[in-house]
């Protein structure tokens, strides 16, 4: 563990007005790295560790996809569920914009822009999550039940296994 003072986020902010339970984790951030690294570094299966991308419809609409880190999502499928044509991947400088997270550091709390939040929902059935804290190299654990709490996600199987 780093003995580095961590700044309070958004996301923390967030965590804090909704009075979630929540533990911190820092680890050295690895570019391009992933879910990989951050489970290594914090000895946890990379299945509990959750993914918070930044997506868009084919409207251009953003919406925040919670996925395992050990899994990617099949975009094909959410469009479907969800009833749109297409769903992409936003690049960076979209994602960062519409979060006001830097990849690499992306939460689903406190995002600028209120987003649509779809969630894997095997994820519900874990016992505790990892989950971006706000920064590149820190996560947040707490239950799923928090975060749902928190976030008010629909819940679909969208999961690709790797």
């Amino acid at each position: 563990m780093m003995n580095e003072k961590i700044s309070v986020t958004t996301a923390i902010r967030a965590l804090r007005a909704h009075q979630v339970n929540y533990t911190e984790h820092l680890y050295h951030y690895e570019e391009k790295g992933g879910t990989a690294v951050s489970a290594r570094e914090l000895g946890v299966p990379e299945h509990a560790v959750i993914k918070t991308l930044i997506m868009e419809n084919e409207k251009k609409q953003a919406l925040v996809v919670l996925m395992h880190g050990d899994c990617e999502v099949s975009t094909k499928n959410l469009a479907r569920i969800i009833g749109c044509k297409a769903i992409n991947p936003c690049v960076p400088e979209v994602a960062n914009k519409q979060s006001g997270f830097i990849v690499g550091g992306t939460s689903p709390f406190g995002t600028k822009k209120k987003m649509p939040v779809y969630m894997q929902e095997s994820i519900a059935a874990l016992d505790k999550i990892y989950i971006n804290g706000g920064r590149r190299g820190f996560l947040v654990g707490m239950s799923p039940a928090d975060c749902i709490a928190v976030l008010q996600p629909q819940l679909v199987d969208v999961a690709i296994h790797n």
